[in-house]
């Protein structure tokens, strides 16, 4: 059997690295709308009863002037999921609980409603089996079939660097997996979502790292580039109610569906970092 210690240390690296270089490119639109906003990083530790090395994460959040509230996490954690949720998982089970989970995860929530709010989230994760798993989704309260079309090209073309199938098929996840079912309506407009993309050896491992390393380049890429586009439109306050609406969806599906939102708590997560996904402000109506 594999030890993934050095290779779960490796991913830790490349999303503590994103983590830093999206922060800094949030950082610089803020300056560019005159704001001096800046990320707050907040340290926390995960506690298991009998596990001396538990691990931990980052929690990183930033309210400014073009982000109304961001969050980009990193959380590094190991230890054993409880008997019934080991049941649930890929390569878990009650008999062999153990796990180790590293990751990066990214909720912007935008000032403006003509700039898309985003999520991002990319993983490696270890039980008796090990994989990676991500994507990103545009979640757009008032959408521009411009900006839907850049950022499904970004991420075809960050499939097609690696396997000619996966942009379809981690498309489809996506429409699927973000949709809120007792609304009947998807999210927003889709984007990538993929799981278990198993490292069955070293060299599985490598391919599925370099495509999870690209996905995360083609969001850091992309995803400024549409709120530059977008961030000086003037707004109503009709369309700024069709956000908040918008928002209380979005808050609907997390707090029900989001399998990541579940992971969290399961696994003893911090609270304050698993909820940074919930909008700062939102209306049911």
């Amino acid at each position: 059997m594999t030890d993934w210690t050095p290779y779960t240390a490796r991913a830790q690296q490349w999303f503590e690295s994103l983590r830093d270089q999206i922060c800094t490119e949030f950082e610089t639109i803020e300056r560019e709308a005159g704001s001096d906003a800046a990320f707050e990083y907040t340290r926390w530790n995960r506690e298991e009863a009998g596990n001396p090395d538990p691990g931990g994460g980052t929690r990183g959040l930033m309210k400014g002037k073009v982000f109304e509230k961001v969050g980009v996490n990193v959380s590094t954690v190991k230890g054993n999921f409880s008997k019934e949720f080991a049941a649930t998982i890929n390569g878990a089970s009650a008999e062999e609980p153990g796990f180790t989970a590293t990751g990066i995860s990214l909720v912007a929530h935008m000032a403006n409603p003509h700039v898309p709010a985003v999520h991002m989230n990319t993983r490696f994760l270890t039980t008796q089996a090990a994989w990676f798993g991500g994507g990103a989704d545009l979640n757009p309260p008032l959408p521009y079939e411009e900006d839907t079309a850049d950022f499904h090209a970004r991420f075809r073309a960050a499939c097609a660097a690696h396997n000619p199938t996966y942009y379809e098929r981690f498309k489809k996840w996506a429409d699927d997996y973000f949709f809120i079912p007792h609304r009947g309506v998807h999210r927003g407009v889709g984007g990538i979502f993929y799981d278990h993309l198993e490292c069955t050896d070293e060299a599985a491992f490598e391919r599925n790292f370099a495509f999870t390393q690209d996905v995360g380049k083609a969001f850091l890429d992309i995803f400024p580039q549409l709120v530059r586009r977008r961030m000086g439109s003037e707004f109503t306050p009709e369309e700024k109610q069709t956000q908040l609406q918008w928002r209380g969806r979005y808050a609907e599906f997390n707090l029900v569906y989001d399998r990541g939102t579940l992971f969290g708590l399961k696994t003893g997560g911090n609270v304050d970092a698993i909820l940074m996904s919930l909008p700062p402000e939102a209306v049911w109506s």
